[in-house]
């Protein structure tokens, strides 16, 4: 499966361009990854160029799986269409036959600001529910660290209604949230019931 997605630009804020990872993007994926911010809210980190080719060859075993779609989401910074990475959105499906699958994101430091998240999560959520609603495929999870306040404000802005409060566990020292986007409408009700998921920026990726 080939996949390209793009979310229009707004008036402050550039185009976006999601696409499979390459082999071009292991010096910005290591880049990114000095931000403390990006390292305090992921679990997996990239130390070196080694690092990276592992994480790109994971994401494209991922894609040829089904089980994580990862899409690197550049920015365009020019009317030459020259492109910075700004970020990476992910959807999970550990069965394909299940109702639910989960998203994660995370938005490099020079990105954030300008919408990047929400806009990026935005155009995965509108084509995970066109492709696999077909399969059964009825809503979708966010989840992340409780006291990681601009993921909630990211999980709102794209229709993520906050569900439920997760309880920590190792290797996770707080609670979660569970926000939820259901097929159709970006809403959810109550499932009356909690999970433990594994959460991070903006879900783990």
């Amino acid at each position: 499966m080939t996949v390209t997605l793009r979310a229009e630009a707004t008036p402050s804020a550039a185009a976006l361009l999601l696409r499979p990872w390459r082999e071009d993007d292991v010096g910005p994926l290591v880049e990114a990854y000095r931000d403390p911010t990006l390292r305090r809210w992921t679990r997996l980190h990239v130390e070196s160029s080694e690092d990276a080719v592992a994480r790109l060859e994971l994401r494209r075993r991922g894609w040829e799986t089904g089980e994580l779609l990862s899409l690197a989401v550049h920015e365009e910074e020019s009317g030459a269409g020259e492109r910075r990475l700004a970020g990476e959105v992910v959807l999970k499906r550990t069965d394909t036959g299940r109702e639910s699958a989960e998203v994660g994101y995370w938005t490099a430091a020079h990105a954030r600001g300008r919408g990047v998240a929400p806009r990026a999560l935005e155009a995965l959520t509108h084509w995970a529910f066109a492709t696999f609603a077909a399969e059964g495929l009825e809503r979708l999870e966010l989840m992340h660290q409780v006291d990681n306040v601009a993921s909630c404000r990211v999980a709102e802005k794209a229709g993520y209604r906050f569900q439920d409060i997760l309880p920590a566990r190792p290797p996770f020292p707080r609670d979660g949230h569970l926000h939820l986007r259901r097929d159709g409408d970006g809403s959810s009700k109550s499932a009356g019931q909690k999970r433990v998921g594994e959460y991070g920026m903006g879900g783990t990726c």
